[in-house]
């Protein structure tokens, strides 16, 4: 399986991400620029958390109009997957690749911290090792990730099962107080209809190894590469 990471600049999790996959992973990955526009050569393309061009504009704004970003719409209406982690997830939004919109934290403040994430649908591709009600422990760092969907589409998400993962407490509830930053419903993570592309705020890259003080999210990477 062959992976590229996506670099705009502003990136600042291309390495972390790169790292994962090429020394913990041990899988074939490359960076990719965001003046490339082909990503055929890839099995699964993954845009990293950063501030994509300083965030000017809003988040993911002027990252979704890259050549690289219409690389990665073409690449994933043939099906290929992609993932958008924190400001990927932005990007995804902002090209229509995912539902919904990240918007300022309610307290309008950057947060940073660790967060207990629920796995709502453990048939993916994306969480085919964890089972459903599992939590994790994965870190936040943004400013921008209050996800919003209107009610009517949250309705019809709910039913697909697109949302992939809920802020709760360690215990699995679902409260204001473990919601970081006011999304709807407490969602951290979707995915398409079609089930190949998926974005979430938490980053598993900075919980895939034992001193970073959490392994939980190398069960995500374990679900992308298993058989």
């Amino acid at each position: 399986m062959k992976f590229a990471v996506c670099v705009f600049p502003g990136s600042n999790c291309d390495y972390d991400t790169y790292y994962v996959i090429r020394d913990v992973l041990e899988k074939e990955v490359e960076f990719v620029s965001h003046n490339l526009t082909d990503l055929s050569r890839f099995d699964c393309v993954i845009l990293p958390g950063g501030f994509s061009f300083g965030d000017y504009l809003r988040p993911g704004a002027l990252a979704a109009k890259t050549p690289l970003a219409q690389a990665v719409v073409d690449f994933a209406a043939k099906g290929g997957l992609v993932i958008g982690i924190c400001n990927g997830f932005q990007i995804l939004t902002e090209l229509g690749l995912l539902p919904g919109a990240l918007l300022p934290n309610l307290n309008m403040r950057f947060v940073c911290r660790d967060v207990f994430l629920r796995v709502e649908n453990s048939e993916t591709r994306f969480t085919r090792k964890l089972d459903r009600g599992e939590v994790l422990r994965i870190p936040v760092a943004h400013q921008d990730g209050r996800y919003y969907v209107p009610e009517e589409e949250l309705k019809e998400m709910e039913h697909r099962g697109q949302i992939l993962f809920r802020y709760t407490t360690e215990q699995g509830e679902v409260t204001e107080s473990a919601n970081p930053n006011g999304s709807l419903s407490n969602i951290a993570g979707v995915m398409n209809r079609e089930g190949n592309v998926f974005g979430m705020m938490p980053h598993p890259e900075r919980a895939s190894e034992d001193i970073l003080g959490s392994h939980d999210g190398l069960m995500l990477w374990y679900s992308l590469i298993s058989e």
